[in-house]
């Protein structure tokens, strides 16, 4: 029994190490490369809105109004051409209509509606959508993930945080994000690779 306690004591750390170490190495990837709306290069990126909660209701969660609204402010002060609104199930029709309401025209608006996963929406717009520089508009905890997902993807990215205020389940969001950046090292690193070598 002692044994056993110590071995499952051993995989435990080991296992905490490996956590540390990959959110180390995917936060490596934001390093100098996220900016405020205002400083962001002007250089002709498209912006990818990341999707979030929708309320029964059908109208944004309190977190991708602000997404939506950052992106808006970043094509109305020519920081990029185009918005691409990637999300799942009612996000992508939400975050049309936003923009369009706030004065985005409709043909400078991309809709992916299969982004049901960070990881699906910076794959489509690579492969589906042919983005190969971009802006990525998410909160602070969420863009290290975003940004190490687009880079690994073939997109070269920065980041725009469009955090605004407190969110209602943000620091539950912060720590879900340590085991998130866990799962996105392994899409690039193991299901990626293995996708790769069936080809």
């Amino acid at each position: 029994m002692k044994s056993l306690l110590i071995v499952l004591s051993v995989l435990g750390l080991l296992t905490l190490i490996a956590v540390i170490i990959v959110n180390l190495r995917v936060r490596s990837y934001s390093t100098e490369r996220i900016f405020s709306s205002q400083n962001v290069p002007a250089d002709g990126r498209v912006a990818i809105v990341l999707g979030a909660r929708v309320e029964d209701d059908g109208t944004p969660s309190n977190t991708l109004y602000d997404r939506v609204l950052t992106g808006v402010e970043l094509y109305k002060t020519g920081k990029t051409p185009k918005l691409l609104l990637s999300g799942g199930n009612k996000e992508p029709a939400a975050m049309k209509k936003l923009a369009l309401e706030l004065g985005v025209p409709e043909s400078d608006l991309i809709v992916d509606d299969l982004g049901t996963r960070t990881y699906e929406s910076c794959v489509r717009a690579k492969t589906v959508f042919g983005i190969d520089r971009a802006i990525v508009v998410t909160q602070d905890y969420h863009l290290a993930r975003s940004l190490y997902l687009c880079e690994n993807l073939g997109i070269d990215a920065v980041g725009v945080d469009a955090k605004r205020r407190e969110y209602l389940g943000e620091r539950y969001a912060w720590v879900r994000e340590y085991l998130s950046r866990v799962k996105a090292w392994k899409d690039i690193n193991l299901w990626a690779s293995s996708s790769g070598s069936e080809e």
